[in-house]
C-alpha cells in the first residue's frame, strides 16, 4: 500500500494513538502534531516525527488549519487523518487538505457538507429509502383540514416545530386532535416573535426512543458494506456514556432491512470512508437523525463483534484501494460493551485534570483498553475529558457484561478523579442489564 507513505495525525489522546497503531501495522510512517500542552502524549513519543502546531487552546492548535497544513508541508506527509472531533467533520478543512495536495482520510468535502445540513441529509436519505421521522414534509399551510389529516397520518403524539427554531424554542408537543389547531397557532405566533418567521411544520413525537446507529464502510468506487449496529442510549446531556453492539432486542429482519438501506444510501451519495447513520428507534420503527462522516468514539465495539479493523480500512480506502471485504464475508459473533472513562468528578461531572500517579488498566479474556494514559502523565485542562475506553467482549451479552463489571473493578486511576464509579453502578443496573433502555434513562436515574 505505498500511496500512503506518511500519515499526519491531526488529533490527540486515545484516538491519535489508535490511528498510529493502525498505521504501524500497515507499515505507514507517522507524524504527530501537538500543542505545547501535549508534548508528553503517548503517540507523540511513538510517532516517527512530531511537530508542535501552537499553544494549548484548541483554536490555536488542533483547530488551526494553516498550522496543520504547514506541518504536513515540512514533514512531506502524503495524507492527513482527522480522527474524531476537532476538524473531522469540517468540510472546509477537508477541501483545504485536498487543495494543498494531500489525501484527506475521510469523505469528500461535498459529502461532508451534504450530510452536515440536516435538511439536505434527510432529503438524501428519503431518496435512498432510509426511514426518517414521519412528518408534514414541508411547512403547514392555512388549510386546517390538511393539518388535521397530516397529524392523523403521522399518529399522535405529534410535535409542532418552528422551521427557523433552535435551542429548544418554538416547539410544542400535541397529544390529541382537539388541541392541534390551537397549538399550531400559538407556535406560529411564538415563532414569529422569536425568529421572525411564522413557518412551522409537523413531526411524529417520539416519547422514549433509543439511540441506535449503523456503521458503514464505502470505498467511493461503488462498493459499500455495513458492520451492524450499536446501541448508544445511555447518554447525559446528549453525550454518549456507554455503548454496546449489537443493539439488544431488535428484530433481525428489521435490523437487516435498515442496514441495507444505509448501504444503498452510501452508494447513491458516492460515500467514501467510514461513516455512521444515527437513528432514533421506538416501537419497532427506525427514524434517521443524522450521519457522522468520520470514525466514531465507539467504533471498538463493532470491531470486537466483526473482527474488522475500521481504522485500517479507512487507510486502505484513502490509498485508493477498493473495499477488501464483501458483505457476505462479515460474521457477527458475540457481544461487546464500551465504557468511556473521563477525567471528571463522578457526581458533579466537573473536569478533573492533573497528574496521574497510578494507572493500572484491567486485563483478562475479552478485555481491550484504548487509552493514552501512563503513570506520571498529566491530564491537561484544555480539552475533552475522555482519557480512555474500556471495551469488553463475550460470546453472549451476559458474558460481555460480567467481564465489564470485573474490568471496571480492576481499573485503577489515582491522582485524578474519574467517572469509573458511575460506570460500576451502570453495569450493575437492573434495567440496563435487561437491555433496551431509552435515551432519557440515564438522566432520570441521575436525578433520582
Amino acid at each position: 500500500m505505498p500511496i500512503l507513505d506518511k500519515v499526519l495525525i491531526a488529533n490527540r489522546g486515545e484516538i491519535a494513538l489508535r490511528i498510529l497503531r493502525a498505521c504501524k501495522e500497515l507499515d505507514i510512517r507517522t507524524i504527530a502534531v501537538h500543542s505545547k500542552a501535549d508534548r508528553e502524549l503517548m503517540h507523540v513519543r511513538l510517532a516517527d516525527e512530531s511537530v508542535c502546531i501552537g499553544p494549548a487552546p484548541s483554536k490555536d492548535s488542533y483547530l488551526n488549519v494553516p498550522a496543520i497544513i504547514s506541518a504536513a508541508e515540512v514533514t512531506n506527509a502524503t495524507a492527513i487523518h482527522p480522527g474524531y472531533g476537532f476538524l473531522a467533520e469540517n468540510a472546509d478543512f477537508a477541501e483545504q487538505v485536498e487543495k494543498s495536495g494531500y489525501i484527506f482520510i475521510g469523505p469528500t468535502a461535498d459529502t461532508i457538507r451534504l450530510m452536515g445540513d440536516k435538511v439536505s441529509a434527510i432529503e438524501s436519505m428519503k431518496r435512498a429509502g432510509v426511514p426518517t421521522v414521519p412528518g408534514s414534509d414541508g411547512p403547514l399551510t392555512d388549510d386546517s383540514e390538511r393539518t388535521l389529516e397530516v397529524a392523523r397520518r403521522i399518529g399522535y403524539p405529534v410535535i409542532v416545530k418552528a422551521a427557523a427554531g433552535g435551542g429548544g424554542k418554538g416547539m410544542r408537543v400535541v397529544h390529541n386532535e382537539a388541541a392541534l389547531l390551537s397549538s399550531v397557532q400559538i407556535t406560529q405566533t411564538e415563532a414569529g416573535a422569536a425568529f421572525g418567521s411564522e413557518v412551522v411544520y409537523l413531526e411524529k413525537y417520539l416519547q422514549k426512543p433509543r439511540h441506535v446507529e449503523i456503521q458503514v464502510l464505502a470505498d467511493g468506487q461503488g462498493n459499500a458494506i455495513h458492520l451492524g449496529d450499536r446501541d448508544c442510549s445511555l447518554q447525559r446531556r446528549h453525550q454518549k456514556v456507554l455503548e454496546e453492539a449489537p443493539a439488544p432486542g431488535i428484530p433481525e429482519d428489521l435490523r437487516a432491512q435498515v442496514a441495507e438501506a444505509c448501504v444503498n444510501a452510501c452508494i447513491e451519495i458516492g460515500y467514501r470512508g467510514a461513516g455512521t447513520f444515527e437513528f432514533l428507534y421506538e416501537d419497532g420503527g427506525f427514524y434517521f437523525i443524522e450521519m457522522n462522516t468520520r470514525v466514531q468514539v465507539e467504533h471498538p465495539v463493532t470491531e470486537m463483534i466483526t473482527g474488522i479493523d475500521i481504522v485500517k480500512e479507512q487507510l486502505r480506502i484513502a490509498s485508493g484501494l477498493p473495499l477488501s471485504i464483501k458483505q457476505e464475508d462479515i460474521r457477527f459473533t458475540g457481544h461487546a460493551f464500551e465504557c468511556r472513562i473521563n477525567a471528571e468528578d463522578p457526581k458533579t461531572f466537573l473536569p478533573s485534570p492533573g497528574k496521574v500517579t497510578t494507572f493500572h488498566p484491567p486485563g483478562g479474556p475479552g478485555i481491550r483498553v484504548d487509552s493514552h494514559l501512563y503513570d506520571g502523565y498529566t491530564v491537561p485542562p484544555f480539552y475533552d475529558s475522555l482519557i480512555g475506553k474500556i471495551i469488553s467482549y463475550g460470546e453472549s451479552r451476559q458474558v460481555a457484561l460480567a467481564r465489564m463489571r470485573q474490568a471496571l473493578d480492576e481499573l485503577v486511576v489515582e491522582g485524578i478523579r474519574t467517572n469509573a464509579p458511575l460506570h460500576r453502578d451502570l453495569v450493575r443496573d437492573r434495567a440496563f442489564a435487561a437491555g433496551g433502555v431509552s435515551i432519557h434513562y440515564l438522566e432520570s436515574k441521575l436525578e433520582e
